[in-house]
């Protein structure tokens, strides 16, 4: 019997439709919020957005302008060493994203106190780039940048985009003001908390691995009292040498209670951790492709 092909095949028309659709959504999003908060306020919280609101203040160049003058050599860069798909995205997002910001550069701002631009601006540019990056997109600039850093040198990804936003806000401070600074930290702290909740959620689980000679009985209690599937895996004492087979299962942040109570009342002296998982994709939890 032939197999049916879901509909949202990955890599099909739909599903890259959907994520392109996703990239210019994340892209206006971002836009609003530099106009909206970032820039009104001068709160260059890193990245290419930050370089030309501190280049507007030093030669009143249109941050638009700014964005698209930098993000081009960097896509070029992009399609050499990244990837043609990476390159077609980035290409799009970095024309796409100063366009938007160009289109909106006259809407009010709709605050000018420094602290609740630099959270809802955090916020705005964070939710933009997590639905950036759910599309499997790159907005390119910084994050281009930092990924050719980290192809070149061999340094970390994260270290890389550390390093780069941490000169823009080093300039900001001294283009604005230390406080400005201040403000920039707190917003690409917002900002990056935001990308996190966009990527995996609010529903956090929770990932125990049991340790217990009444393996065959917490494995009935999960199994058929708390209605979870498990893992057996392979263990063995470091000190004692012994066999200890450890069971792996992952229940939600409600469950974990009642995941304690059964194993305690099976076997009270096994050897219980619980560690948090952020994102749990499968059957019981959220489908794979979510």
């Amino acid at each position: 019997m032939r197999r049916k092909q879901p509909v949202l095949r990955i890599g099909g028309p739909l599903h890259q439709t959907i994520e392109y659709t996703l990239l210019l959504a994340g892209c206006l999003m971002i836009a609003l919020s530099f106009n909206f908060f970032l820039n009104p306020n001068q709160i260059a919280s890193g990245g290419v957005s930050g370089i030309s609101t501190i280049i507007q203040q030093l030669f009143g160049i249109e941050p638009a302008v700014m964005q698209w003058v930098l993000n081009i050599p960097l896509f070029i860069l992009g399609m050499l060493f990244l990837g043609g798909q990476f390159g077609l995205k980035t290409a799009i997002a970095s024309v796409v994203l100063p366009l938007f910001v160009l289109l909106t550069r006259d809407l009010e701002p709709l605050t000018t106190n420094a602290l609740l631009a630099t959270i809802y601006g955090g916020l705005g540019i964070g939710a933009g780039l997590g639905i950036v990056f759910r599309g499997r997109g790159s907005t390119g600039g910084i994050d281009s940048a930092a990924q050719l850093i980290h192809r070149w040198t061999g340094i970390g990804y994260g270290i890389a985009v550390a390093m780069l936003d941490g000169a823009v806000i080093l300039t900001a401070g001294i283009v604005f003001s230390p406080e400005k600074a201040l403000y920039a930290l707190i917003g690409l702290f917002v900002t990056t908390k935001t990308i996190d909740v966009v990527q995996t959620g609010f529903r956090y689980s929770k990932v125990a691995f049991i340790i217990s000679k009444e393996v065959e009985g917490i494995r009935q209690a999960v199994l058929f009292e708390l209605d979870r599937g498990l893992t057996l895996l392979d263990g063995r004492g470091g000190y004692s040498g012994e066999e200890r087979p450890t069971l792996m299962v992952v229940v939600s942040q409600t469950e974990v209670t009642r995941l304690k109570t059964l194993v305690r009342a099976v076997d009270p002296n096994a050897f219980l951790i619980l560690a948090d998982a952020n994102e749990v994709l499968g059957e019981g939890f959220k489908p794979n492709g979510q």
